[in-house]
């Protein structure tokens, strides 16, 4: 029997407390079944990076083993962003690799973000490396492989710089590391395109001793809106532990969120490529679907998670995606993984092609009323089944819906949607109006459709 426990294998990746479930043993086991993944596809070079996390050091250790006693060559790109281990995957023309990171969890946190070729694993495929481990079918190969050390960095960033190239105006930008990988990279990439760059928590440290690296939480961001404001920047960007999520603030320290970051993106990217597809994750507002239409684009509902996001690009061979937490996918002039710096690349370059603010620009896309995305508890047994009740209801209703990712039920003035969480015992719900009045019409329907379904009570977050 297995000594790795089942729960922390995710639909997007491997994640556990670092001391406990991701012990040398269980990450080793881990390795050595993802090897024999790889092996039986016929790939024997793997790449593996890892973020500043403490307990990092020791799990790369140990997958390294578990890869190599697989039969695997192991290149070990070092301390890294997620980012830069995307990018390793075609600098090396590796068939697959590993990345440690928490992402934007606690500290004390971690876990392996799994690729083949040049995507990432989710679903099945991660469960098969479990079933691997469980089933005893993680076996050593007769000829182990070997690890190499070859630092990326410094090329990771003349990549990026070669990709952007800025107008006449040089943006101000306040970077906000948050003591993760971002300093790694940002304030030089961003210095080095013709940017005025002001440094906050560069130095990469797996305590986060200044404020929790995730900035699509508010509570995170009032030292970087400050300091906007401070020193009269163009805008703001955080960047979480790993940096493939960007949070944006604007010159007035206003927080855009990934929907509207979105929607600006594609007024750069529609006028070049009329019609194109844009993929909308469930959870965005209106306003991303309605500039879309406006730009000549054709917008398509999809799930959220950052792997089904880039799963379903590749399939509909999409230019761009992105996803209200911060992921932004750019395939029209670059690679299609979510890459943080790339995204604040991207947002310098339309600032310089214009001579009005990012507040400015930012009043063509509307700010409609709405909740935050509330997450609440839900019991694993019972948060699939509230979803279908309410899901079921709103269709014997004849009301509009979108089911590609739970239920989202279009209202005459808003939305209101409810989800399953892929990877925690909780509920997923947000609303949104076109007035603060039909969005309180909007939470009172939805709350009572998901009490009637058997949901625990909850509060909306706003």
């Amino acid at each position: 029997m297995s000594v790795v426990p089942e729960h922390i294998f995710r639909e997007y990746d491997i994640r556990g407390i670092a001391d406990k479930e991701l012990t040398d043993e269980n990450v080793y086991l881990i390795g050595l079944a993802y090897g024999n993944w790889l092996a039986r596809r016929g790939v024997t070079e793997a790449a593996l990076g890892g973020d500043a996390r403490l307990s990092t050091p020791r799990i790369k250790a140990a997958a390294a083993r578990g890869l190599n006693d697989a039969g695997i060559n192991v290149t070990d790109i070092g301390l890294s962003s997620t980012p830069a281990f995307y990018w390793s995957l075609y600098r090396f023309n590796a068939g697959g690799g590993m990345m440690v990171t928490g992402s934007h969890n606690p500290s004390e946190f971690n876990g392996l973000k799994v690729a083949y070729g040049r995507g990432t694993l989710w679903g099945g495929d991660i469960k098969e490396i479990y079933e691997i481990i469980a089933g005893g079918g993680a076996v050593k190969a007769d000829s182990p492989g070997r690890t190499t050390l070859h630092g990326i960095n410094g090329e990771f960033i003349d990549m990026l710089v070669s990709k952007i190239k800025l107008g006449a105006r040089k943006p101000k930008i306040v970077c906000d590391s948050g003591n993760g990988t971002g300093g790694l990279y940002a304030p030089e990439f961003l210095r080095r395109i013709g940017c005025d760059v002001t440094e906050l928590y560069s130095e990469p440290d797996g305590r986060f001793p200044n404020h929790h690296p995730d900035p699509t939480k508010r509570e995170n961001l009032p030292k970087l809106i400050e300091t906007v404001k401070a020193v009269g920047a163009d805008f703001g960007v955080g960047f979480d532990g790993d940096s493939d999520r960007i949070g944006v603030v604007d010159n007035n320290g206003e927080v855009i969120w990934g929907d509207r970051l979105m929607a600006l993106f594609w007024s750069e990217i529609l006028p070049a490529h009329p019609g194109a597809v844009a993929i909308c994750e469930v959870k965005s507002s209106m306003a991303l679907p309605e500039a879309v239409e406006k730009l000549g684009g054709r917008p398509i509902w999809w799930c959220a998670g950052h792997s089904l996001v880039k799963a379903k690009m590749r399939e509909e061979k999409a230019l761009f995606s992105g996803e209200v937490s911060g992921h932004m996918f750019f395939a029209d002039e670059y690679f299609g993984y979510d890459d943080a710096f790339y995204a604040a690349g991207r947002l310098a370059r339309i600032i310089s092609n214009t001579d009005r603010t990012l507040s400015e620009l930012m009043t063509e896309i509307p700010l409609y009323p709405s909740t935050i995305e509330t997450r609440y508890d839900c019991p694993e047994e019972l948060k699939f089944e509230v979803v279908e009740r309410v899901k079921r209801e709103a269709l014997e209703q004849k009301l509009e819906t979108i089911t590609v990712d739970g239920v989202r039920i279009i209202y005459k003035d808003g939305w209101g949607l409810v989800r399953a969480s892929n990877t925690q015992p909780v509920l997923v719900a947000r609303c949104e109006g076109r007035t603060k009045k039909a969005l309180d019409e909007i939470t009172a329907d939805m709350k009572r459709r998901l009490l009637d379904a058997g949901s625990p009570d909850f509060e909306w977050g706003y």
